[in-house]
């Protein structure tokens, strides 16, 4: 019985040493554009940061002239929405980034055009 009681002990001793030890990964949170927000030329925004699967992206906008739609790369290429996209309209929305690629644009007119859009890769 006092050798299981030790196996035991040394068992919750090693558990409580890895807990400690292991690093914790943690979701970074980006602001879109960064003082500036989610505005015209946005676009190159993404250049020299890594994002990972699990980051969040906020995207700060004024709601009346803008919103944040996520596409596909179709539709980042096209400058469209498709019917069945997730369209943002709240002026700060947060969107948790999914590993491997992730596009978003605005849906006003003319907007995506003129550099409302983003493709960002996560890891």
């Amino acid at each position: 019985m006092a050798k299981e009681r030790g196996s035991a002990i040394i068992a919750m001793a090693l558990l409580l040493f890895f807990l400690l030890h292991s690093e914790t990964t943690h979701a970074a949170t980006f602001k879109v554009g960064d003082d500036d927000g989610w505005r015209f030329g946005v676009s190159d925004w993404p250049n020299g940061k890594s994002f990972k699967a699990g980051d969040i992206l906020e995207f700060v906008y004024n709601r009346a002239n803008h919103n944040v739609a996520v596409v596909d790369k179709d539709g980042h290429d096209s400058c469209t929405v498709p019917d069945n996209a997730t369209v943002f309209q709240t002026g700060d929305d947060k969107i948790t980034l999914e590993k491997g690629e992730n596009y978003f644009i605005c849906g006003f007119t003319g907007h995506c055009a003129n550099g409302m859009n983003l493709a960002i890769t996560a890891a």
